[in-house]
């Protein structure tokens, strides 16, 4: 018990060095993250993955709070895939439980953070309940003006690509575009993020180095920052570090460094 109290203390000791040193001149304005590694981290503590999942609501409200206190415009996090389907029955439908979970417990404290929910991905899909929690969130929370928290939910990079062309070329075959008119802004708005931010950083624990399927047209330019750590044990530490390990970074979008 003592030991835990004196790393905890190390660890609040290592935000608050991280904090000053994070200029709020150069925040990203658009973050996202992929939520990983809940599973792997119930499995070496012997844990059902369910507890996995249970132990990362912890973590999402705690870089929620640190984003928010930051001052990001906005935070997308991939909650649920496409793919996530093809998991065991009795996963889907605890994860399915997961958004009307925190959503009902934490709502009260994201609006009085001023925070505004938005999703995006194939809602219709989803258990009426938990489309019916998600609906009353975005409802309640339309009004605000602060941090957008943006859920990926039943969301996947190909599918939103492939809901563009379709809906683009439906306005070709109409008549109300033209080919030549088709460019990355008019792309852009076909997206589920048409309304949002150019996205800035990507981060992703667990360990793994790749993007999974997850907003492929937007990472065009974002910023990758990859961690070993489990995203149960992702802490308001590490989303510092990536934080200014993004503003240590020369963005140059194709071009070269300005001398």
């Amino acid at each position: 018990m003592e030991l835990q109290v004196i790393d905890m203390k190390e660890s609040n000791r290592r935000e608050t060095k991280l904090a000053r040193l994070i200029s709020p001149q150069k925040l990203p304005n658009h973050v996202a993250i992929i939520m990983d590694g809940n599973g792997r981290w119930a499995n070496k503590r012997g844990l059902p993955r369910i507890a996995g999942h249970r132990a990362g609501m912890n973590t999402l409200k705690e870089i929620i709070t640190c984003a928010h206190d930051l001052g990001i415009n906005v935070l997308t996090l991939f909650a649920f895939s496409t793919e996530n389907w093809k998991r065991p029955r009795w996963e889907v439908d605890f994860l399915m439980r997961l958004p009307q979970e925190y959503l009902q417990k934490e709502l009260q404290s994201l609006m009085e953070k001023n925070i505004v929910i938005k999703t995006m991905g194939e809602l219709k899909q989803l258990p009426r309940i938990t489309k019916n929690t998600v609906r009353e969130a975005l409802q309640k929370t339309k009004n605000n003006s602060g941090m957008i928290l943006n859920f990926a939910l039943n969301y996947g990079g190909r599918h939103e690509i492939l809901n563009a062309v379709k809906a683009i070329s439906e306005k070709v075959k109409r008549g109300i575009l033209k080919t030549e008119e088709i460019n990355e802004d008019l792309f852009d708005g076909h997206l589920y993020t048409k309304d949002l931010p150019q996205l800035d950083l990507l981060i992703r624990p667990s360990g793994e180095l790749r993007i999974s399927n997850f907003l492929l047209w937007q990472l065009a330019y974002a910023e990758l920052w990859f961690t070993e750590i489990f995203w149960p044990d992702f802490k308001k530490e590490h989303f510092l570090e990536a934080i200014l390990d993004y503003q240590e970074r020369e963005r140059r979008f194709g071009g070269i460094h300005k001398l």
